[in-house]
């Protein structure tokens, strides 16, 4: 089975996690961090594991715990900034330094916009270090109509990047 930790981060685009949430295959074993300031009440389903963020010896916070990858949906710019620095203070950026000790994927969407000097020189760091920044970024060859076909898109592009089986949208036939 495979295993995909979800952090949840900021206030702005907490509906983008929870349909990706919705959206994943029902065989992925989920464990989910969602930080104080995101302030949200995840319903538990199966195969979902709802981590206290303040628990920073939870399951996820050791390089013992095997799981396939990590994504951050939404990212907020202070806990990209932590992740950069290399704080962990909190068990999401414990989880997120453990991806990075232990070479395992780790995908971040930040959600601000423009993004400061700051903000890119922090990405452009976790990048070189193999985190893949992806922030929900829309494609016009997509056929977008719709905020949710839009948010399936961003959804779709995720499942991508992370090895997911999906038919989210409709692909670039050239």
């Amino acid at each position: 089975m495979k295993k995909l930790i979800i952090g949840i981060s900021g206030a702005s685009g907490i509906s983008l996690a929870q349909k990706f949430i919705e959206k994943l295959p029902k065989d992925i074993k989920t464990f989910i961090i969602s930080s104080d300031s995101a302030q949200i009440v995840l319903k538990k389903e199966q195969n979902q594991t709802i981590l206290n963020d303040k628990d920073i010896g939870a399951i996820t916070a050791s390089g013992s715990f095997i799981c396939n990858a990590m994504i951050i949906v939404p990212c907020s710019m202070n806990t990209l900034a932590k992740i950069s620095c290399g704080i962990a203070d909190n068990l999401l950026t414990r989880t997120a330094s453990v991806m990075l000790k232990e070479n395992r994927p780790l995908l971040l969407a930040p959600r601000e916009m423009p993004f400061s000097v700051i903000a890119l020189e922090n990405m452009l760091k976790l990048s070189r270090l193999g985190v893949t920044i992806a922030p929900p970024v829309s494609a016009y060859y997509a056929q977008i109509d719709t905020l949710e076909k839009m948010e399936d898109f961003f959804i779709g592009k995720w499942f991508d990047i992370l090895g997911i089986e999906h038919e989210l949208f409709k692909r670039w036939k050239g």
